[in-house]
């Protein structure tokens, strides 16, 4: 990874009790080289967390999560990263309309990342680039099971990681 560039692994929808071992593989085979990983969503269990240990970790609630994680993460989160301003939120309703929503509530940001529908997504729409990563355990919305990397250079890029 170039010195400049910051690397964000982006995964929600997880939906495990715990600690899981086919997870724990797909983060180390594609988050190596990571600077942030931001799970946007029904963890279900706080657990899940200690995956990612040894990162910096950015995480919101969703709306299959255990009370016990409503308890110790926000709905949603905002940040700025070299001047990129950052929201994440899990997202909530049909798919349909879904970003129009969260635009709605979180306001004008550079990336907003979301979760929610499984279904991965990765775009701009009036200079925001909507990023929703899928689910790496759960395809029942999708075509494949994914996960996705966020890159900020000189601006912020995404790609979804089919798995």
């Amino acid at each position: 990874m170039e010195a400049n560039k910051v690397k964000i692994g982006v995964i929600s929808d997880t939906h495990l009790p715990g600690f899981d071992e086919k997870l724990n593989k797909i983060v180390h085979e594609h988050f190596g080289d990571l600077d942030i990983v931001i799970h946007a969503g029904d963890l279900v269990d706080l657990r899940v967390l200690d995956i990612f240990a040894g990162f910096e970790i950015k995480a919101v609630f969703g709306n299959m999560d255990y009370p016990s994680v409503k308890e110790k993460l926000p709905e949603q989160l905002f940040f700025e990263i070299r001047g990129f301003k950052f929201g994440v939120v899990h997202g909530w309703g049909a798919p349909a309309g879904i970003e129009e929503r969260i635009l709605a509530k979180t306001g004008n940001l550079d990336c907003i990342v979301y979760g929610h529908t499984h279904q991965p997504t990765c775009h701009k729409n009036a200079g925001v680039l909507f990023f929703n990563p899928g689910s790496p355990t759960d395809k029942r919305f999708a075509a494949d099971r994914s996960i996705g990397i966020l890159e900020i250079d000189k601006g912020v890029s995404g790609r979804i990681i089919n798995l």
